[in-house]
């Protein structure tokens, strides 16, 4: 193979769905013409019966870029436009080696992506068909077909690379072997955690909640309103809200324990009495069963903290903060045992990189501005008082931050950066494997690409 980079075959494979819809929005963002029926697109390869389009290309390529990582050079073209056309190899290779993902995984997620979209247009399906210039329908078989060559691919990797390991040698070897003079540049990093404590609501407000959902439960089995209206109207999920509560299929496993076993107890068609979970209350309406998946619709109404419930929570957290600055527990063990916040305690209360879940993060890593400011009146070592924040799924939050450390901008070395090393690493040693399977697989399939794109020279020994 010639400069093709295993980092881009992920990237692609990963982010590409939401760049097909990111681009749709950045389109019309710009007010650009609308189509005259004249198509300005053109298949530049094909792989067996799989082809690619120019228009892919430039998506990948212009989302490769913004989503390039820190301290790497972004793509070229030709590695995008190879990166794309290897996918479509292992898409075609999969099917000469019956090595699939069924229907119903890809429902499940397709319907957890297309919730998403339509949540950004408040389900007004006008404003949608605006937008993107065709209807829900038309979106959401597009992203069932994304989706299911995604997943191959992602099963194909995860094949060919099966019992992969990296040792501290091996990472070693990696890094003399880097020219000092081409060593990557990393920003000053941070290590921050946090302990977050959700306000727990009093009986009262609970119970006028689940009263609520009692009275819509009658007025659907009087027939005076029906569960699309009602969970349009009133449901606190934004994201099924607008498909009339309907959140598409699940498997075992993946929703709320509470909220699956009554889902799971309910015939199709029954309706739930309310039932709590993590995010609130819910009226669970059972669609259809497939097997080990389940289709529901459901009204959630969040109770809110009163003042008192959320003075309750800090002071909770004063105290926590109280026995960590008096080293009478580490932060780490108190994170663990009392946060609320899941992507965090498990780690310590620790913030991770999602690239190499390493645990030092840049401060453009941060995404929330309130932390970011919050930091950077900070000194390192330090523990905030409680603060309040808003979470968008949760409502009101409150936490502690702590300051661990800081690490200024430098060039790479085994000692700072051994994670993102090891990272680069695996990429590489992956990068192999792929190669020596692509110079037999692509024997095994017909390949035609656009002359336009023989100055690329891709897939070649």
């Amino acid at each position: 193979m010639n400069r093709f980079s295993l980092k881009y075959l992920f990237v692609i494979s990963v982010f590409y769905l939401l760049a097909t819809v990111g681009f749709a929005q950045t389109e019309t963002s710009k007010e650009a013409p609308r189509p005259t029926g004249q198509v300005l697109d053109k298949i530049v390869a094909k792989v067996n019966n799989y082809i690619l389009l120019e228009s892919e290309v430039q998506r990948a390529y212009m989302e490769a870029i913004s989503q390039s990582q820190q301290g790497f050079d972004p793509p070229t073209r030709c590695e995008v436009f190879e990166s794309l056309m290897i996918n479509k190899l292992m898409v075609a290779k999969a099917e000469l080696d019956s090595v699939m993902v069924s229907d119903a995984e890809v429902m499940i997620q397709a319907d957890q992506r297309f919730s998403m979209v339509m949540a950004q247009f408040g389900g007004d399906e006008e404003m949608f068909v605006d937008a993107y210039g065709k209807t829900s329908d038309q979106l959401k078989a597009e992203i069932e077909d994304l989706l299911k060559e995604q997943m191959i691919v992602q099963k194909m990797q995860g094949k060919i690379t099966e019992g992969l390991t990296i040792s501290p040698a091996e990472v070693r070897r990696f890094f003399t072997a880097i020219p000092r003079d081409s060593l990557p540049f990393f920003s000053a990093e941070v290590i921050v955690g946090q302990i977050v404590k959700q306000p727990e609501v009093n009986r009262a407000t609970k119970d006028s909640v689940a009263n609520q959902l009692r009275m819509f439960k009658e007025m659907i089995n009087e027939g005076t309103s029906d569960f699309k209206t009602l969970a349009g109207q009133y449901s606190q999920d934004p994201g099924s809200a607008i498909q009339g509560g309907e959140l598409g299929f699940f498997r075992r496993g993946e929703l709320a324990p509470e909220y699956e076993a009554t889902a799971l107890g309910l015939r199709p068609g029954e309706i739930s009495d309310p039932v709590e979970t993590m995010f609130g209350f819910h009226m669970i309406q059972l669609l259809e069963r497939r097997g080990n998946t389940f289709n529901t619709r459901h009204i959630l109404l969040r109770p809110e903290p009163s003042e008192n419930d959320i003075q309750t929570a800090e002071r909770f957290l004063d105290s926590l903060r109280n026995l960590i600055v008096d080293k009478k527990i580490e932060f780490a063990k108190a994170a663990k045992e009392n946060s609320d916040d899941r992507s965090t305690s498990d780690n310590g209360g620790f913030f991770t990189d999602p690239n190499n879940q390493s645990n030092r993060l840049t401060l453009r890593t941060l995404e929330d501005p309130i932390l970011y400011f919050t930091l950077d009146s900070m000194e390192v070592g330090t523990i905030t008082k409680p603060m309040r924040y808003e979470d968008e799924r949760n409502g009101p939050q409150v936490r502690i931050l702590y300051y661990k450390e800081k690490f200024p901008a430098h060039r790479a070395n085994l000692n700072d950066d051994y994670e993102k090393l090891k990272a680069a690493t695996r990429r590489k040693k992956e990068e192999g494997i792929l190669g020596r399977w692509f110079v037999l697989a692509k024997e095994d399939v017909f390949i035609d690409i656009d002359p336009s794109y023989d100055r690329c020279e891709v897939l070649k020994d």
